[in-house]
């Protein structure tokens, strides 16, 4: 086995990822874009741990590669909330980790190729989830992530209209102080429910639109009406097994985020990888 030197090995991989976004996307789907939602199955939640079991098996198997490219989120979220540590933009380090679960399943789109490839029994390397990239649906993809980034922030200013309403509209004075004005008083409360609920319903409009709509765009070409309305479908005719795969994903980011957003590097993968096998349970 030759050792070669960092930049030949760096060399390789800007090979590799410039072959990956530029070569021919074959899967094996038919040419014909899909412009109306598709037909979905009933699932149980027999269905949701199947997924989760073949979500770790693909990370398993490209465990180094998977973290390579989500290790991008963690060092993203570490400098957010590096930017919102001063007292002046407290109140929003909390909506600001909660919002990872409204645009997650946008930054999840290269693990869903990866796992589409592992299903092809294709050779997988981390410039794989660069292939995305020519994907017929590309357009699509793009306008959904965007729309996923605009509930974002809308979420964040909501939040801060929240803390202005209640503990606000100053500033906290200190950690210690803000915290123990969350808790031991009628206003924290009051912004605690408040957040909590409104964070409830943009966390399920982003899941209701995006749950199957990112995976469907990345194996199939679909306008961006047909898959969205398809992840509608998919939540109408599955409404419990549905609610307990986001409270899956939820509690999983809330575990990830702990200690200091680290954990996304396991939890990012993983729950990618088992959205693209819940969606072949979903879809035919």
């Amino acid at each position: 086995m030759t050792i070669r030197n960092p930049v030949e090995w760096g060399v390789d991989q800007v090979r590799l990822a410039s072959q990956a976004v530029g070569g021919q996307h074959v899967d094996g789907t038919a040419a014909v874009r899909l412009t109306v939602p598709l037909p979905v199955r009933r699932i149980a939640a027999g269905d949701l741990k199947d997924a989760l079991a073949k979500g770790l098996q693909d990370f398993a198997a490209c465990r180094t590669d998977a973290m390579f490219v989500c290790v991008v989120y963690p060092l993203m979220g570490l400098v957010l909330a590096r930017f919102v540590s001063g007292y002046d933009f407290l109140p929003l380090l909390f909506p600001l980790a909660s919002g990872f679960a409204l645009v997650g399943p946008f930054a999840a789109i290269g693990l869903y190729e990866m796992s589409r490839r592992r299903e092809q029994s294709a050779e997988i390397s981390w410039p794989d989830a660069f292939g995305v990239l020519r994907s017929r649906s590309i357009g699509a993809i793009l306008a959904l992530g965007l729309l996923l980034t605009a509930i974002f922030l809308v979420w964040m200013i909501a939040a801060w209209q929240i803390y202005a309403l209640t503990l606000g509209p100053e500033p906290p004075a200190s950690v210690s102080g803000f915290v123990r004005d969350i808790l031991t008083t009628g206003a924290g409360w009051a912004m605690i429910i408040l957040g909590i609920g409104a964070g409830f319903l943009f966390a399920c409009l982003s899941f209701a639109i995006s749950v199957v709509s990112f995976p469907l765009m990345v194996d199939r070409d679909a306008t961006l009406g047909a898959a969205i309305g398809t992840s509608l479908r998919a939540i109408a005719a599955n409404p419990g097994p549905m609610a307990l795969w986001g409270l899956i994903v939820a509690c999983g980011l809330v575990l990830g985020s702990i200690p200091v957003l680290l954990g996304l590097i396991v939890v990012l993968p993983v729950l990618g990888h088992a959205t693209w096998h819940l969606y072949r349970r979903l879809v035919p």
